[in-house]
């Protein structure tokens, strides 16, 4: 008894004036980044912030070592597509989750017209984000040069063409996956296997596609080969292209779920049946595979990983490091299409 429990209170912009020796009003303009502040004023308050703890306060602790407390997540991609394809859903909330871990804000940016490419680019240069986490890229988009030249910390989400050895990465192995798919379906006995790519312009359209070709060896038929833009839509046109040239097709692989999904569309349309009369696989199972019918056999990306590699690797860029490159395996999913 009689022994009294102290209880350090937290630390107040009075705190910091006292201890810097200067008005409330001056401690208030440094911690919200105003003007009119003489660089010996603002010496001491940041000063008088460090020893009182003052770096408690996030709002003083950002304004006090330069940084932000936030990173964009950048689409650079129209806007419907972040609510109509699951896979950016996906890696959104895996990076807001991650960055809540670390008491961080994750900003969402949309860059898909040039309008918009040119704020984002104001916006990040203006120091307004730590750093940038870009989800899509494609190999003529100016904005990966525009970030580079702004000197933004930035991760991709896939490899930048144009700017492979410029931009840090996460990513899936791209060629691989694709091998062990096509390895796959031809496994079960399929050898007029036709490929619905995604655009050659991004990493996973180009890289999908030399893993399809590289498997297939001296079966590979280019006729067998059609683009789409990872839509729905586009897998069903793709898929009608393919039936209007041949019918001599068992298997077909798509670069998305979404594709895969288009394309059983039009092969049931046309009498087909999948997969007793041609097989169909995709990739990503970002939800839509599962719930298919029939569901759909594709390579599962790990979306979690992916977000938090992310992360882990644009922090350690802001902190001056320079990582190299993270590449992720994915996991063969068989269900009934294929």
């Amino acid at each position: 008894m009689g022994e009294s429990t102290t209880v350090r209170r937290k630390p107040t912009i009075r705190d910091v004036a006292a201890a810097a020796g200067v008005s409330r009003g001056t401690v208030s303009r440094v911690i919200n980044g105003g003007h009119w502040v003489s660089p010996d004023a603002r010496a001491a308050v940041e000063e008088a912030i460090r020893r009182t703890g003052y770096t408690a306060n996030h709002a003083a602790r950002s304004l006090a070592t330069g940084r932000a407390g936030s990173l964009a997540f950048l689409l650079t991609e129209p806007q419907h597509l972040l609510f109509d394809d699951p896979t950016f859903a996906l890696l959104l909330r895996g990076a807001a989750e991650a960055l809540a871990q670390r008491s961080m804000t994750l900003v969402l940016l949309v860059a898909g017209t040039p309008a918009e490419r040119a704020n984002v680019a104001h916006f990040v240069s203006a120091g307004h984000v730590d750093g940038v986490l870009l989800i899509s890229s494609h190999e003529a988009d100016p904005l990966v040069e525009e970030l580079l030249e702004a000197g933004v910390p930035t991760v991709c989400c896939g490899i930048p063409l144009g700017h492979e050895a410029q931009v840090p990465t996460v990513s899936v192995d791209e060629i691989g996956s694709a091998r062990e798919m096509t390895r796959y379906l031809r496994g079960r006995g399929h050898r007029r296997i036709a490929m619905i790519a995604g655009p050659h312009d991004t990493p996973g359209g180009r890289f999908r596609l030399v893993g399809f070709e590289q498997e297939m060896g001296e079966d590979f038929d280019p006729t067998l080969v059609e683009e789409g833009d990872y839509s729905q839509d586009s897998g069903a046109a793709a898929m009608s292209r393919l039936l209007e040239r041949t019918r001599d097709i068992d298997a077909v692989f798509a670069a998305s779920d979404r594709m895969a999904a288009g394309a059983v569309t039009v092969l049931r349309a046309a009498g087909l049946r999948v997969p007793d009369d041609i097989a169909v696989a995709g990739f990503d199972d970002s939800g839509l595979a599962a719930t298919h019918m029939p569901p759909l056999t594709t390579m599962r990306q790990p979306w979690e990983r992916l977000s938090d590699e992310m992360v882990s690797l644009l922090l350690d860029v802001i902190a001056g490091g320079a990582p190299g490159p993270i590449t992720l395996p994915t996991t063969l999913i068989v269900r009934e299409s294929a």
